[in-house]
């Protein structure tokens, strides 16, 4: 039994005018159509996370203000000594924000980033691009279900991982460990990796389903159908190192059922 998990190859991301356009993303999007259309019979089901905010997010410039009322500019970092000094302070949820920053820092790997706004509920940008969403609707026909597992609602954690949020919010059941996803994950034999963006929501995946018992030798990575958010392409290489020293295998679109 084989899944195929697409994590969130939407407009915003994977269009070259898409607000968070990951480069090289439209190539991936074009041969992972490619491969759901030659091998529709060799996959047995599909999961497609959606990345989904609201205007006012944590990760958005306009969560965010200098002393002046300035917003920073996209692709900004900012860490507890940004807002201790005054250099950047939140509009919103002052105690909270200031708690998950911290969060995030212990766990010592992704820094928080303002990035563009990006994939607004019920926008185009958060919409899943055609050239996946029609080739999985032809695999549908064929008398078979796929699933869309939202993630990224809550304003006041990212959500890069399709099981769990960054910093899971204890009183936000959104935000916490999916359990059902994980029992539908542990179904499988071979679990199919592919998505936006290499960098982040596909690699805190990868390093979420490390956790999880029995998975890591189910689970394969497609290394032509992701890429990299520009300026981090070195960003998650430990999540993917630790990957394949526990049996995780990488593969192309094109050797996978060869």
């Amino acid at each position: 039994m084989t899944l195929l998990l697409i994590i969130d190859m939407q407009n915003d991301f994977c269009r070259p005018a898409g607000t968070l356009y990951v480069k090289g993303a439209e190539k991936d999007v074009s041969r992972l159509g490619t491969f759901i259309k030659r091998y529709p019979d060799r996959l047995d089901h599909i999961i497609m996370t959606q990345d989904n905010h609201h205007v006012i997010d944590i990760s958005h410039p306009v969560f965010w203000e200098d002393s002046k009322g300035n917003q920073p500019a996209a692709f900004t970092e900012i860490n507890t000594d940004d807002i201790e000094k005054g250099t950047w302070r939140p509009r919103f949820e002052k105690e909270k924000t200031v708690e998950y920053i911290r969060n995030l820092e212990k766990q010592g790997e992704f820094p928080h980033v303002v990035w563009p706004e990006h994939c607004i509920i019920g926008s185009y940008g958060a919409a899943i691009v055609d050239e996946i969403m029609e080739p999985v609707k032809i695999w549908a026909r064929e008398g078979k279900n796929f699933d869309v597992v939202i993630k990224g609602i809550n304003p006041l954690t990212e959500h890069f991982g399709a099981l769990m949020a960054n910093v899971p919010i204890k009183d936000s059941p959104d935000t916490q460990l999916n359990k059902g996803l994980v029992r539908k994950l542990q179904l499988f034999d071979t679990i199919l990796i592919a998505g936006e963006a290499k960098s982040h929501c596909v690699a805190i995946t990868v390093k979420q389903m490390l956790n999880i018992d029995g998975i890591a030798q189910k689970l394969v990575i497609m290394e032509d159908c992701m890429s990299d958010v520009t300026g981090f392409e070195t960003l998650a290489q430990p999540i993917y190192e630790k990957a394949r020293r526990e049996g995780v295998r990488f593969t192309l679109s094109t050797e996978w059922f060869r």
